[in-house]
């Protein structure tokens, strides 16, 4: 049996727009924030995370302005199969998160996510987390955790590419939380399937775009949700 053929993927960073992408995790996880309450004590989380957000968002936009521009190219030649890929990423994301918190269920008897709480309570103040929310983080993370980790594995080792990648995003969202309760780990759970088709678009459109406009589309929907619910309630 022949070995299936894997996608070609093209999408890739300069070794400077790479290192510029990989340094500013350490610094978006804990340097700055450290750094801006350290500069205002006091600072509620919903300005601290708007404040490290548009910072990185700016920080990004000035070292990966290039390959952003090169990466536009692929999504102007296939707009609508790349339309496709992000309906029909969120779609299978839904069915996968409906089978991870149904396991939850089985086994919590609850889906009680530290950080889906975290973003509930901030979304209360209004516009500018929801800004945060569906501009700022997905341009952030997707330059950290698919252009600059599976892009660069990618090109490398396949397999290494996924399993880091979709690894260490759910890591990403979960670790503050964690290393107060270390019970919540078990929500990094509903993080994989999200991270593996972020992932996964990524490689099969080659441009950074699909994965921002998806996770764009996830968080929009998602604070839309949580709006309508809130009205309910």
């Amino acid at each position: 049996m022949e070995k299936a053929e894997q996608p070609l993927f093209t999408s890739r960073q300069s070794r400077w727009e790479l290192l510029f992408a990989l340094l500013w995790i350490p610094v978006h996880l804990f340097g700055l924030p450290a750094l801006l309450l350290r500069a205002v004590p006091g600072m509620d989380d919903s300005t601290l995370n708007l404040a490290v957000y548009g910072i990185g968002a700016a920080y990004m936009l000035l070292t990966q302005f290039r390959f952003l521009r090169r990466d536009f190219d692929p999504l102007c030649d296939r707009p609508l199969r790349i339309a496709v890929e992000v309906l029909f990423s969120y779609g299978a994301m839904l069915l996968f998160n409906l089978a991870v918190s149904t396991l939850l269920l089985l086994l919590l008897d609850a889906v009680d996510n530290p950080n889906n709480a975290a973003v509930v309570e901030m979304a209360k103040s209004g516009g500018p987390i929801a800004a945060l929310a569906v501009f700022l983080a997905p341009v952030v993370e997707e330059l950290m955790f698919r252009a600059g980790i599976f892009g660069a594995l990618r090109h490398k080792n396949r397999l290494l590419a996924y399993a880091a990648a979709v690894l260490i995003f759910p890591v990403y969202h979960i670790l503050g939380y964690a290393l107060n309760d270390w019970t919540a780990w078990i929500y990094a759970l509903q993080y994989i399937p999200v991270s593996y088709l972020l992932c996964r678009i990524y490689e099969r459109t080659n441009t950074v775009w699909s994965c921002i406009a998806l996770h764009m589309l996830i968080n929009y929907i998602a604070l839309n949700a949580l709006d309508a619910l809130e009205k309910l309630l």
